[in-house]
């Protein structure tokens, strides 16, 4: 049986709507590829900031008001300008220049975050490992919740009103990337984390460009994750890992940097922020000094992004990748920006998926920025979280949260260098996020672990900073580290606890 049109006889291959969908009448855009569905999503309207909660006893957040619709762009990718213009950059809120942000009302901001709002051994959690992951707002955790409870279905492919609604939230999550950034969304791609991001850089980029008696520099600041992937590039290709010396204080020598970057130098990856140390790298020097001789750079902003964010335009970098979970965002999702000229020229990585055009045995064709990094099915609910912690934390205000760590960091060191049997580990010019020390000949797993009964949680280990540790004279460390919703009273509670501590082990 067929369905007839105005009543006439049925006919063969005649249906009511076409295989094809056809042009409107009198010209416009094109149908939609039934191929594809196109990935610009999003009506443009803008969404209602998951900022901080309104002071206990005033009227209740409003819940972010949910478009109707996919709005997915329905232009088949031959129709698609070839070079859209980037989405205006709106820099994350702040104060004007040269002025004093305002202090943070952080007891209102604690109560955003539930996690902080329990017990440990019998005491309320103080939570100083900021800098493993961070506490995750009401905002990220309800964006989250929200999806699954609604909006749960694949993206992009899908036709249905659940697909088209997802579809539109985690392309709106990658618009919101890119404006924190000043970046053009096309150029931000959706990955697991730092790790996965570097990895996937290393094996595009680096592969491209890397070869015998070639070399990586690196710095001894490093995290693992920016230091295997490169090292495993180098062993393939007979290349090699060239580490930046750094002083006794933990800052880059910049002179002797200046001095590796010779002719084989074919890449440099460098941190924003040590992980383990707090290190503030001088990034317009280092990055200077490497695109003065034509080396691409790549920042590890994994440390640097929760405390001091990043404008990927002025910065000059080439390469900036980073983690959502230490910006308040789930885990499992991160970022990956690179120049658009590197991303087009790059080989795809990973097969299968939104990463591909059209498939057949003899050939496949690769999809356009940024899907054709993307295979698989990506982390949707994680972008959407992200999405909800970044504009959390543009509405608290990224500078008056630097302001405000800086002011807790600055508390710490001299509440810690005053405790007897006390190192600090590490003194650089400039500190964010974290400092590092040790008591006395006490293990730091061990420090760690009385400080935990006091219902303190710090870091203790390597820090995933092995050559970091061996260049300091120490096989580990204990570290302490901030976040917005830390407190004065936060490091009262470790000099107590380092305190009791003391008292276990004298």
């Amino acid at each position: 049986m067929r369905p007839r049109r105005h009543g006439g006889p049925a006919r063969r291959d005649l249906h009511v709507l076409p295989a094809l969908a056809r042009p409107g009448r009198g010209g416009g855009p094109l149908a939609a590829d039934l191929r594809l569905r196109g990935r610009a999503g999003g009506d443009g309207a803008p969404r209602a900031p998951a900022g901080p909660r309104p002071r206990a006893g005033g009227r209740p957040a409003a819940r972010r008001p949910q478009a109707p619709g996919g709005g997915v762009s329905g232009l088949p990718t031959s129709a698609r300008p070839p070079a859209a213009p980037p989405l205006a950059a709106a820099p994350p809120p702040g104060p004007a220049a040269g002025a004093a942000p305002p202090p943070l009302d952080v007891a209102r901001l604690r109560a955003d975050f539930p996690a902080l709002h329990q017990e440990v051994h019998g005491r309320l959690l103080v939570y100083l490992d900021n800098a493993a992951t961070t506490q995750k707002p009401r905002a990220v955790i309800d964006a989250v919740a929200r999806y699954y409870e609604r909006d749960n279905a694949n993206v992009h492919r899908g036709v249905h009103a659940l697909s088209e609604r997802a579809t539109k939230a985690f392309e709106g999550a990658r618009r919101t990337v890119a404006r924190f950034l000043s970046a053009d969304p096309r150029e931000v791609i959706f990955v697991r984390g730092a790790t996965e991001a570097v990895n996937l850089v290393a094996q595009t980029f680096g592969r491209q460009r890397v070869g015998p008696g070639d070399e990586v520099v690196v710095t001894t600041l490093e995290h693992h994750s920016n230091i295997v992937p490169w090292q495993l590039l180098c062993a393939e290709k007979g290349a090699r890992v060239v580490p930046a010396p750094i002083d006794d204080a933990g800052d880059l020598d910049l002179a002797a940097l200046e001095g590796l970057l010779g002719p084989r130098v074919r890449l440099l990856a460098v941190t924003q922020v040590s992980n383990a140390l707090g290190t503030v790298t001088p990034l317009a020097e280092v990055i200077a000094l490497a695109r003065a001789r034509g080396i691409p750079v790549l920042v590890d902003g994994a440390q640097g992004m929760p405390h001091l964010g990043a404008d990927v335009g002025a910065m000059g970098a080439d390469f900036y990748v980073w983690s959502g979970h230490k910006v308040y965002g789930p885990t499992g999702i991160g970022v990956l920006w690179g120049r658009r000229e590197h991303l087009l020229a790059m080989p795809p990585w990973q097969g299968g998926g939104d990463m591909i055009r059209s498939v057949t045995f003899e050939k496949t064709t690769f999809n356009e920025l940024p899907y054709k990094f993307e295979a698989g099915t990506p982390h949707i609910a994680g972008a959407i979280g992200l999405a909800a912690a970044l504009d959390y934390l543009s509405a608290v205000g990224l500078p008056a949260v630097a302001a405000h760590e800086a002011s807790l960091l600055a508390q710490a060191e001299e509440a810690l260098r005053a405790l007897p049997d006390v190192r600090l580990v590490g003194t650089p010019r400039r500190r964010a996020g974290a400092l590092s020390f040790l008591m006395g000949d006490v293990h730091p797993h061990d420090l760690a672990t009385i400080v935990d009964r006091q219902g303190v949680a710090i870091r203790a280990g390597h820090h995933c900073a092995q050559p970091l540790m061996k260049r300091l004279g120490v096989p580990a460390t204990s570290r302490a580290s901030f976040a917005l919703y830390n407190t004065s009273a936060d490091v009262e509670a470790l000099v107590r606890a380092l305190h009791a501590a003391r008292k276990i082990f004298s």
